[in-house]
């Protein structure tokens, strides 16, 4: 057989990874204003998943702009260019078997519909991390809130830059007063029926 000879191979579909890891490759979305516990529940879901033999990957704001995205401002633009990024990673992670979990302020629901789009409605689960912007703002252990009303950071959502509530959310967890184990089993609880291969 000739190597240029492409008819002999075909791509793996995303059935046949799937079959293989024995789970359904989904999207995790999860949007809340910086503080509100996005990336401790995500890092425990994670965690909580793996140890069950789940195939999972963790995309956070804080690496992604540090890499893939760190050409990009906090401007309105690219925001929606940082998301869209994210969202054409995800599907590509979707149709390797992969379930990804996200932590991205994701600001407005016309950002999340059009990464809702990207990755595809059916494989898309928004998780609402809700917290006051007061709660947020005593949990701000980066000091990024103290800076923004300082005037050291610019375009700061939920300071001045504006954070939508999610519309109809797939999920909504309180981190208000509750313990971090107790929010992962809330979306472990949502996730687990949505992955599991039968």
């Amino acid at each position: 057989m000739m190597i240029s000879d492409t008819t002999y191979f075909s791509r793996m579909s995303r059935e046949d990874k799937e079959l293989r890891f024995r789970q359904h490759s989904v999207t995790i979305w999860m949007t809340g204003l910086s503080g509100a516990g996005k990336t401790t529940i995500a890092l425990g879901l994670e965690k909580e998943l793996f140890n069950r033999g789940y195939v999972v990957k963790l995309l956070d704001g804080d690496d992604v702009r540090t890499g893939l995205n760190k050409n990009l401002t906090f401007s309105p633009e690219d925001r929606t260019e940082n998301i869209r990024r994210i969202a054409e990673v995800n599907r590509l992670f979707i149709l390797s078997g992969i379930i990804t979990i996200n932590c991205f302020i994701s600001p407005t629901n016309e950002i999340r519909r059009m990464a809702r789009e990207i990755i595809g409605p059916e494989n898309f689960i928004e998780v609402f991390i809700k917290a006051s912007l007061d709660v947020c703002e005593k949990r701000d252990v980066k000091g990024l809130y103290a800076k923004a009303r300082a005037g050291l950071i610019r375009e700061f959502t939920g300071i001045d830059a504006p954070y939508e509530v999610p519309e109809n959310p797939d999920l909504t967890i309180d981190t208000t007063d509750s313990t971090a184990e107790q929010c992962i089993r809330l979306a472990l609880d949502h996730i687990l029926p949505r992955i599991e291969y039968k």
